[in-house]
């Protein structure tokens, strides 16, 4: 892990690894006065995903998002030349943590359900994986910036809604050690 990063030739002290998704590294890091996440585009394979360019993608989707009305970390920098973006530091426990301690309130639901309420007439998905929401303040967020066209398969009550209590299939990915904390 490196000890620092630099967006447009700002140094960035990195904390700690965060998570490693599709599409790139998040890192916590700090300025000595703030924290942020700072994501790292990679370009490892991905089997079941295709990305033209993750960069763009990013950033056309954190506007989509907003144009939504999502709850999402801000947005504060970009650097193309090293494909990394700043953004805000949103603090507190996902929901695959929740999840884990049974600790996953009914009105995450209704959240993440007023969310699909607005994603899903706007046509588009969100990767409804626990590990992408975290809980401030008792609001959630959508600490991704990824989202796709709506498709039912991958809709939350299809697909996400597995993974937000204790199922066989939160328990297997547990089991299989897939999400850093």
């Amino acid at each position: 892990m490196p000890e620092t990063l630099t967006v447009n030739q700002k140094e960035y002290r990195v904390i700690r690894l965060l998570g490693k998704g599709k599409g790139g590294y998040s890192y916590l890091v700090t300025d000595g006065a703030r924290s942020f996440v700072l994501k790292q585009i990679h370009h490892e394979p991905c089997d079941y995903y295709q990305f033209g360019d993750k960069l763009e993608s990013e950033l056309r989707d954190c506007k989509r998002l907003l144009d939504i009305g999502i709850l999402i970390p801000e947005l504060y920098d970009v650097d193309r030349e090293n494909e990394r973006i700043l953004k805000e530091y949103i603090e507190g426990n996902t929901i695959y943590d929740l999840v884990l301690c049974d600790q996953v309130k009914p009105d995450y639901f209704r959240q993440i359900e007023d969310m699909c309420g607005r994603l899903y007439p706007a046509n588009t998905n969100i990767d409804y994986f626990p590990a992408n929401f975290v809980v401030q303040n008792d609001a959630l967020y959508y600490i991704d910036y990824e989202c796709n066209d709506y498709m039912e398969e991958w809709n939350f009550e299809n697909w996400g809604i597995r993974y937000w209590s204790r199922t066989k299939e939160f328990l297997e990915n547990e089991e299989r050690g897939l999400v850093s904390r």
